[in-house]
C-alpha cells in the first residue's frame, strides 16, 4: 500500500494530481461531502446549544468504507479539498468520519492544480482551520432552520410541497420587485431628431439634436425650420482620452461576461470552469478577489512583451471593492500564460479558457489612447444644436486583445469615426428625421445581471450564486423566458430632398430573451413572506448575515451565539404567523360568469394557477380550471378565463379512438388511447385552438418515440430495471432512479447484471 493517501473532492482533480506525485502517493476522491445533517427531522438540537446530528450520505457509504481502509494502512493522510469554507468543511467531515488522528493527518490547499503548486502545498501543510469550518456550519445550520421552519408555514398557508430558503427567497424578491416596476411603468413619448449631414468632401456622418420635442406638432414645426436653414460647423472639439482594461475575473464577473459573450447560463459557466480548474488550466473558480500573484504578474508581462512589444505592458495590481473579499486568494486566471488556447476538452471549455486568458492578459496591458471629437452644427433660424461624436484609436493598447462586454443596450461608448471636418465649414443635409421615441422600463434580470445585483447588495458569496439561481428555477418560483412583446405605432416626420413627409410604422417593444420572470406562485410566496417575515427577506439583513459568517471565519464570533441570536425571535414569528395569518392565494376577481352570475376569480390552487367560478361557501360547488402557459393571475382577462372551462374538449376520433384536449397538473395535453401527450406553446400549439390534424401529428410522434424508448427491461425483486433511450441518450432506470451508461458501452449489449453493477458504482 502507498505510504501517503491524498483525498480530494472530485475524481477529475484526483486524476490530475496523481500525475504530479510519485509512487509513494495514492490520490482518491470523496465525491464531495461524505456526510451532512441527517435528513430525518431537524437534525439540530436547538435546546442543547445547537448540537448537530450528522449522518453519512446513503450514496457515500461505499466511498467512506474504501477511504477508511486506505487511511488505516497509510502512514499519512493528506486532506487536499478546495481552499474555501466548503472545502475546509469537507476536510473536517472526512477527518471526523474516517476517525483520523492529528499525528497522521495534514491539511493542504492550492489555488491552482499545477505540479509546482501541489509540491509547494505538500511542503507547507497546516491543520484544519476550525473557524472556516464553523462559518460553513453556521451557513448550513441557518439555512436548515429557515427552510425547515418556513416550508411547513407555506404548505399550510399557500400550497403543499412549497419550500423557502434564506438566500433564494431574497433572490425571488428581487425578481418580483423588478417585474412589478416594469408592469407599473408608463412609457412617455417624445420626438428625437436625427440628422445625416454631408460635407463638401468625405463621407456623410450622423448627428443628433440636443433637444427632444414633446409632440408631433412641435417636431414638425422644427423640421419645417430645417427645410429653409443653412448648416454650419460652429466648433470642433478634439480631446485626448483613454480606456483602461477591466480587472481580472472574479466568480461574478466571469459569470456576467460568459453570459454576454458566450451565452452561457451561470450554472454552465461554473460547471465548465470547474473542469478547467480540475484539469490544471485555471486557478480556483470561486473567488471574489481581483488579486494576481507576483508570479502571475511576471508571466503575463513576459507574454505581453514577447507578443506585442514593451509599450503594451503595464503591470498593475487591482484592489477589490468588496470589503468581504479574500485578498489572500487570487482572481481567476490561466495557470500558464503562454497558452492562449488549450488542447483537448470540449468547445465550451476552450471558449471559456480563451475568455479568461484574454481578460487576464488585457488587465496587465497599457490603456488604449483615443482622440474623441465632438462636432457642433448650428442651423440658421433656430437655437438648437446638432451634436456629432467620433472616436479615433491612436494606440490600441489592451484593445488589441480584449473588449469588455456591456449589458447596456444603448452603450454610449459605441462611437463612429467622423470625416475630416473644418470649423466654419458649411454642410448640406441628406435627411433630417424626427422619430417618436418612448421611455423604457427597467431591464429585466438575466442570470448574470441578477448575480451582479446580489453582489452589489452583499447577498450570497461566489459559491452560492449559481446554486441560488438554479434553485429558484427548479422550485418553480422563477422562469427563464422569452417574452414576445407587444406592438405600438411610431410616428415619423422626415425631411428629405427638400420635401417633408409624415408616416407611421409599427414597432415591437418589450420583447426579451432569456430573462428571469416570476411565476404566479413565486409572487404569492414572495408577498406572503415579505408580509410575515420581512426581516428574513430584508436585503440589509441578508447582507449582514454574510458579514457575520465572515466574522466567524476570522475567529471573531462564536457560531452558536450567532445562530442563537437569530433563531429564537425567528421561531416565535413562525408560531405567530401559523396562528394569526390567513391563507394566501393571490386571488383576483375577474368579473361575473354571464351564465350563472357567480364571481370569476383567478388564484393559486393546489396544483398551481387556476380560475374559479363561484365561492367555496356556496351551496353549489365551485367550478375550477387550470391556467395554461403564458397566462398569469395578474393579467388574465374574464373572456380568456371563461374559455378555459370549455376544456376538456373532444376533437373527434382517430382510428376509432377519441382525441381529447385538456389541462392537467402538468399543463395542457392530448389524451388518446390511455396515453397523454403534452401540448407545448413553444412549438406554436395552443390547447384552445389546436385541431384534429395537428393532434394526430403529435400522437404519431409520441407513438414513434415510445417505440424507440425501450431498449431492454427486466424484473428485479420489487423493481423494474430498464435500459431506455432518453432526451440526452441511453440510460439505465432502476425503480425511480436513473443512472448514466459509461461512454463506449453499447446499451443493447447490457445484461441485468451489467445494469446493477453500473448502478452500484
Amino acid at each position: 500500500m502507498a505510504k501517503n493517501l491524498v483525498i480530494v473532492e472530485s475524481p477529475a482533480k484526483a486524476k490530475t494530481i496523481e500525475g504530479y506525485l510519485g509512487k509513494d502517493f495514492v490520490v482518491k476522491s470523496s465525491f464531495g461531502h461524505v456526510r451532512d445533517l441527517a435528513k430525518k427531522g431537524l437534525a439540530i438540537d436547538v435546546e442543547n446549544n445547537f448540537k448537530l446530528d450528522y449522518a453519512i450520505s446513503s450514496d457515500k457509504k461505499t466511498v467512506v468504507a474504501e477511504l477508511k481502509k486506505l487511511a488505516k494502512s497509510a502512514e499519512m493522510v493528506w486532506l487536499a479539498t478546495d481552499e474555501d469554507r466548503e472545502g475546509e468543511a469537507i476536510s473536517w467531515h472526512l477527518y471526523e468520519t474516517l476517525k483520523l488522528s492529528d499525528d497522521k493527518t495534514k491539511r493542504i490547499t492550492f489555488n491552482e492544480i499545477t505540479k509546482s503548486a501541489v509540491v509547494k502545498a505538500i511542503e507547507n501543510p497546516r491543520a484544519i482551520n476550525v473557524d472556516l469550518v464553523n462559518a460553513q456550519q453556521a451557513r448550513r445550520v441557518l439555512d436548515r432552520l429557515v427552510g425547515f421552519e418556513l416550508s411547513p408555514v407555506l404548505w399550510r398557508k399557500v400550497k403543499p410541497s412549497l419550500s423557502a430558503g434564506r438566500v433564494q427567497s431574497v433572490a425571488v424578491r428581487l425578481i418580483v420587485e423588478k417585474d412589478r416596476s416594469i408592469n407599473q411603468f408608463e412609457p412617455k413619448s417624445s420626438f428625437k431628431v436625427y440628422g445625416e449631414f454631408a460635407p463638401s468632401h468625405g463621407k456623410s456622418f450622423k448627428a443628433d439634436l440636443n433637444k427632444s420635442f414633446p409632440n408631433e406638432e412641435e417636431a414638425e414645426k422644427f423640421i419645417k425650420q430645417c427645410a429653409s436653414a443653412s448648416f454650419t460647423i460652429s466648433s470642433l472639439d478634439k480631446r485626448p482620452g483613454k480606456k483602461s482594461p477591466a480587472a481580472p475575473f472574479t466568480t461574478s464577473t466571469l459569470q456576467q461576461e460568459a453570459s454576454r459573450k458566450l451565452g452561457y447560463s451561470v450554472s454552465r459557466t461554473m460547471s465548465v470552469a470547474q473542469k478547467l480548474y480540475e484539469a490544471g488550466k485555471i486557478t480556483y473558480m470561486r473567488t471574489d478577489s481581483v488579486n494576481l500573484s507576483d508570479h502571475a504578474l511576471s508571466q503575463a508581462k513576459e507574454v505581453i512583451v514577447n507578443s506585442f512589444g514593451g509599450e503594451y505592458a503595464n503591470p498593475k495590481k487591482y484592489q477589490t471593492k468588496n470589503k468581504g473579499a479574500q485578498e489572500a486568494h487570487e482572481a481567476i486566471r490561466p495557470t500558464e500564460f503562454n497558452l492562449n488556447t488549450i488542447d483537448g476538452g470540449d468547445p465550451s471549455e476552450k471558449k471559456l479558457y480563451e475568455l479568461i486568458w484574454k481578460r487576464t492578459l488585457a488587465s496587465q496591458m497599457a490603456d488604449a489612447e483615443l482622440e474623441r471629437t465632438t462636432v457642433r452644427i448650428v442651423g440658421s433660424g433656430f437655437e438648437e444644436v446638432f451634436l456629432g461624436h467620433g472616436e479615433v484609436i491612436k494606440f490600441d493598447g489592451f484593445l488589441n486583445v480584449y473588449i469588455e462586454g456591456s449589458d447596456d443596450e444603448d452603450d454610449e461608448d459605441q462611437k463612429g469615426i467622423l470625416p475630416n471636418l473644418q470649423e466654419g465649414e458649411s454642410l448640406d443635409y441628406n435627411a433630417i428625421k424626427a422619430i417618436q421615441r418612448f421611455t423604457r422600463p427597467p431591464a429585466r434580470y438575466t442570470e448574470a445581471s441578477l448575480v451582479k445585483k446580489m453582489e452589489e447588495l452583499g447577498i450570497g458569496r461566489p459559491s452560492t450564486y449559481a446554486p441560488t439561481i438554479s434553485t429558484v428555477q427548479k422550485r418553480g418560483y422563477v422562469d427563464k423566458t422569452n417574452l414576445e412583446g407587444k406592438e405600438r405605432t411610431v410616428a415619423e416626420v422626415v425631411l428629405e430632398n427638400n420635401v417633408i413627409s409624415k408616416s407611421s410604422r409599427n414597432e415591437r417593444y418589450g420583447a426579451d430573451k432569456n430573462k428571469l420572470t416570476p411565476t404566479d406562485i413565486g409572487k404569492v410566496v414572495n408577498d406572503f413572506l415579505v408580509e410575515h417575515f420581512d426581516k428574513i427577506l430584508d436585503y440589509n439583513f441578508t447582507a449582514s448575515v454574510e458579514k457575520q459568517f465572515d466574522e466567524i471565519a476570522n475567529g471573531l464570533v462564536e457560531w452558536t451565539e450567532m445562530i442563537n441570536d437569530f433563531y429564537h425571535p425567528f421561531h416565535k414569528s413562525v408560531e405567530t404567523t401559523i396562528e394569526t395569518s390567513s391563507r394566501a392565494s393571490g386571488e383576483r376577481i375577474l368579473g361575473e360568469d354571464p351564465v350563472s352570475g357567480k364571481p370569476v376569480k383567478a388564484r393559486i390552487g393546489r396544483f398551481g394557477p387556476m380560475v374559479q367560478i363561484g365561492n367555496t361557501e356556496d351551496e353549489e360547488k365551485p367550478r375550477f380550471a387550470s391556467m395554461i402557459t403564458g397566462q398569469s393571475i395578474d393579467s388574465i382577462q374574464l373572456e380568456e378565463a371563461l374559455k378555459l372551462f370549455e376544456l376538456p374538449r373532444s376533437l373527434g376520433d382517430y382510428k376509432e379512438k377519441e382525441v381529447v384536449i385538456g389541462i392537467g397538473k402538468y399543463g395542457p395535453y392530448i389524451r388518446y388511447d390511455g396515453t397523454f401527450i403534452s401540448i407545448k406553446k413553444a412549438n406554436g400549439d395552443d390547447p384552445m385552438t389546436i385541431e384534429l390534424d395537428r393532434s394526430i401529428v403529435l400522437i404519431e410522434e409520441k407513438i414513434e418515440a415510445d417505440k424507440n424508448k425501450f431498449i431492454n427491461e427486466w424484473e428485479h425483486g420489487d423493481v423494474k430495471v430498464q435500459v431506455l433511450n432518453g432526451r440526452y441518450g441511453p440510460y439505465i432506470k432502476i425503480g425511480k432512479k436513473n443512472h448514466r451508461i459509461p461512454k463506449g458501452t453499447d446499451p443493447k449489449s447490457l445484461s441485468l447484471e451489467d445494469c446493477l453493477a453500473i448502478a452500484e458504482k
